[in-house]
Formats: structure tokens, C-alpha cells, sequence
């Protein structure tokens, strides 16, 4: 009747994670896909140690995903200039090792990933407080 393991948990996770999708701001939603991805490569590192090969390659499928459905879309290469190009080369990189780390089963690989993620995580929440300023700025200005 009930499927097996811990399907309440996950349907409460997924709950959770669906309802900080939908109220989280445009700056917040990218911290979310950069912890997704940290979190499916640190995974894919157990299920590797492990010798999980279908695991790992699934943490890594999803790594993948979200680098490129996620972060790399967002990008707005028009608007964006050189940084926007940048990062999508970066992303487009990253893709590549993520998949170079399924085939060739390098941790280290993964590593690298995750650092670089990692940095562009930091950078990104970095920048929050400049965020919240100019999304306040045109608020302020239409009180006037």
C-alpha cells in the first residue's frame, strides 16, 4: 500500500524546498541552485567511495542539470557583457568535468567542481546586500 522507504519524509522535503522556491527572491533562487549542486556533487563523492556506481552517476546527472538548466539558462549573455559570457564558459566547463568525473570516477574532479562552486556561491551571497539596496532604491523613490 505504501511504497517502501522514506517517501513521507521526502514528500515533506520536497514540500519544503517547492514552498522556499516560491517565495524566494531572484537572488536567493540562484543560492538555491548553487547549494544543489554543492549538495548532488557531495553525494556523488559518497556514492564514489562507496563503489555506488548508479547513484554516483545519478548525483552526477543531477549536478549537470543544474548547472546547465539551471545557473547556466539564468544567464542573460545580452545584458550581461563579459561577465555573463564568462560564467557561461565557466559553466559549460564545469559540465564537461562533471561528466570527465563520472567516466573517468575521479574524485578529485569532483573536488574542483565543488570549489569552484563553491567560490561562486560566496561571491554571490557576497553581493546580497547590494542586491537588497537596489531592490529598495526604486521602492523608495516611488514613496516620493
Amino acid at each position: 500500500m505504501f511504497s517502501p522507504g522514506h517517501s513521507g519524509a521526502n514528500a515533506y522535503a520536497r514540500v519544503g524546498v517547492e514552498t522556499g522556491v516560491m517565495g524566494a527572491s531572484p537572488h536567493r533562487l540562484i543560492v538555491m541552485l548553487y547549494q544543489g549542486a554543492r549538495q548532488a556533487i557531495a553525494q556523488a563523492r559518497m556514492h564514489l567511495q562507496m563503489g555506488n556506481v548508479p547513484a554516483r552517476g545519478e548525483a552526477i546527472g543531477k549536478a549537470i542539470q543544474i548547472v546547465e538548466s539551471g545557473l547556466q539558462q539564468s544567464l542573460n549573455l545580452e545584458a550581461g557583457g563579459e561577465i555573463a559570457e564568462r560564467l557561461n564558459a565557466l559553466y559549460s566547463y564545469m559540465s564537461r568535468r562533471l561528466l570527465e568525473a563520472n567516466i573517468k570516477q575521479s574524485e578529485a574532479m569532483l573536488v574542483e567542481v565543488d570549489g569552484l562552486l563553491s567560490t561562486l556561491e560566496e561571491a554571490w551571497i557576497g553581493i546580497a546586500p547590494e542586491i537588497a539596496r537596489m531592490a529598495a532604491q526604486p521602492a523608495a523613490e516611488s514613496m516620493r
